[in-house]
């Protein structure tokens, strides 16, 4: 006789520390819409829905992106997070974002955690051991499910150094087939999850390689799955950024495999009822905060966004700040994800903080424009590798005071057609001043004479918005796919 059995998985990714309702953009035909989501009051609200429908056959996890993002999570390195997360009551997680206060503080974050972060990819240098817990086994409903955690691989590549001192990161897709193998043979596991944050284009090829995945939950690269994605039999969902949304997938299985299944994304809007506790306590974690981050910097003519991959609204803001606080025409910024978008109007302090949580240093440095070329390319290469292992996470190099056109589907090292300095076509050997900010601006390696403005970039964005009243940053067409 078929024995089946119900399980329901809750996913969350990337929330980027957004305790409360912010604005969200939602495409609606050729327009975007903006309203107000997310906050984990709402998240709490929805996962305790699941759990009195469902009750003992629901398991919730959290893909990471969590305790970095906004001013509070920053200013208390994970801090305030602690207790919330608890409260909502994940069964495992991962990690990216989260080494951005050190390794170190990541282990002993993790100790506070009323569950594991799990990583099958995040090696000690020194001893070569696994820096978190591989994998997981949870018995719920009947169902032995095995959980895997594969952290993102681009801390020791592409970050600040201090992320990942001490240790080091591999894809996790060597090491995967082992960790199955084991919780299929030593475990009994009935069905693998897979929680990672690699990102959606690497986590298909993934799935692609490695058999014996039952569900891969997605992360890192903030996409909005309304349906999930197959490899095979592998299931896989993302869901979105921020807190506005959770995915829902409500499986069957039969004789160790999942036999039929549900997906839904749902969004954390208005509506959806908060947990009065969370909400109790998120005003608690804000309090200290709440007089700096609600008074109004300037306004904005212009809706702020990063919803978009070779150039944004939000960033030119940005990058028109950093050319104004150092006197130069050209800037460059990392293509950051997130960063929660600001409709037409009054643009807050809290705002601003969320376009750039670190507040990093306004800097300055001498560029020819050969090296502008060649770093626009390693830009791109990372951005639309042919080999989705290859992409290095982000959207494309934000610029100012430069024009890129370029072939999207040509080979690494040859896709800029043409490129503009200034609205003159660019020379390899003349030298151009730029402003940026974060080694993930203009990477070391490209330029001399670096140089500090004494200028933090929340203080540049909050100067431009006083001199200029009402800022407009509409897309100019900095980089072009031809």
């Amino acid at each position: 006789m078929k024995s089946r059995k119900e399980l329901t998985i809750m996913q969350m990714n990337d929330s980027h520390a957004y305790f409360e309702l912010h604005t969200e953009l939602f495409w609606s035909g050729n327009r975007a819409e903006y309203r107000m989501a997310g906050g984990y009051a709402r998240i709490a609200g929805a996962l305790a829905a699941a759990r009195k429908e469902n009750p003992g056959r629901v398991l919730a996890f959290d893909n990471g992106d969590t305790i970095h993002g906004t001013r509070a999570a920053v200013a208390t390195q994970g801090g305030a997070l602690l207790p919330l997360l608890n409260r909502l009551g994940f069964d495992a997680m991962t990690a990216h974002w989260e080494f951005a206060y050190g390794p170190q503080h990541l282990k002993e974050f993790a100790l506070g955690l009323h569950y594991p972060l799990l990583a099958i990819n995040c090696y000690d240098n020194e001893t070569g051991k696994l820096v978190f817990p591989p994998y997981l086994v949870k018995e719920v409903n009947g169902v032995r499910a095995g959980i895997i955690g594969i952290a993102s691989n681009i801390v020791d590549k592409v970050m600040p150094a201090s992320y990942s001192a001490g240790v080091r990161f591999t894809l996790g897709n060597e090491e995967l087939p082992g960790y199955i193998a084991q919780l299929r043979n030593d475990e009994k596991a009935d069905i693998v999850i897979v929680v990672s944050h690699l990102g959606f284009p690497q986590e298909m090829k993934l799935a692609q390689e490695v058999p014996g995945i039952d569900v891969l939950l997605s992360g890192h690269t903030h996409n909005r799955l309304y349906r999930p994605a197959f490899s095979g039999r592998t299931i896989l969902i993302q869901s979105g950024c921020h807190g506005s949304f959770l995915g829902r997938l409500d499986l069957t299985i039969e004789n160790k495999r999942v036999a039929d299944f549900r997906h839904r994304l749902l969004v954390m809007e208005e509506a959806v009822a908060p947990d009065p506790e969370v909400e109790r306590m998120i005003g608690e974690v804000l309090k200290p905060y709440r007089e700096e981050l609600n008074r109004t910097a300037g306004y904005t003519g212009t809706a702020l966004n990063r919803n978009t991959i070779l150039e944004s609204t939000m960033d030119n803001f940005l990058l028109q700040s950093l050319c104004d606080a150092s006197g130069t025409r050209l800037a460059f910024s990392n293509g950051w994800r997130y960063g929660a978008p600001v409709p037409e109007g009054p643009v807050s302090v809290n705002d601003l903080y969320n376009i750039v949580p670190m507040d990093p240093p306004v800097e300055t440095v001498d560029i020819t424009g050969d090296e502008i070329r060649t770093m626009m390319e390693e830009s791109l290469e990372r951005t639309f590798a042919r080999d989705p292992y290859l992409q290095m996470g982000g959207y494309v190099k934000r610029c100012r005071g430069i024009n890129v056109y370029f072939k999207m589907e040509n080979p690494k090292g040859y896709r800029v057609q043409e490129l503009f300095i200034g609205g003159e076509r660019a020379k390899p050997d003349k030298t151009y001043t730029a402003a940026f900010v974060t080694s993930q601006g203009v990477p070391k390696g490209f330029g001399t004479n670096r140089r500090k403005t004494g200028i933090n970039a929340v203080e540049a964005m909050q100067r431009y918005l006083s001199k200029k009243k009402t800022v407009h940053a509409e897309l100019q067409g900095s980089v072009t796919a031809v």
